[in-house]
């Protein structure tokens, strides 16, 4: 997986939400790789560049974890969240990701394949 596909550029700080055994480690280690920082948890209290938000269905309401994705992210700042393909444990469908984005004050802008088991779907911020 090449992390800079993903928009993330060196020296970025990148929070990572909703970490399990499950996750991609290869594409962690892309993302940390490309960033030049180790991913941030949701403790640091600090702005972050991005978010990383691994989520399954049967995680909670999307939007409410949208939202809390939300709360250190910069000006312009983006959310990536990876989710079960197809056929996976855990699948989310594209219609519930369409449906809680906005009440989230975000806009899908890309999907695509994320490693064997995992989509990821870029959600943009509006600017404030």
């Amino acid at each position: 997986m090449d992390a800079g596909k993903m928009g993330f550029v060196p020296d970025t700080v990148i929070q990572e939400l909703g970490w399990d055994e499950d996750v991609d480690d290869e594409l962690r280690a892309a993302i940390e790789g490309h960033t030049g920082h180790e991913m941030v948890d949701g403790d640091v209290g600090e702005v972050v560049d991005g978010v990383i938000l691994w989520w399954r269905e049967g995680d909670g309401d999307l939007a409410e974890g949208l939202m809390d994705a939300l709360q250190d992210v910069a000006e312009g700042g983006f959310v990536w969240l990876l989710t079960p393909k197809v056929g996976r444990d855990g699948y989310v469908s594209g219609a519930d990701i369409g449906e809680a984005a906005p009440i989230a004050g975000l806009s899908v802008t890309t999907t695509f394949p994320a490693g064997e088991d995992w989509s990821a779907t870029k959600l943009s911020t509006h600017r404030r």
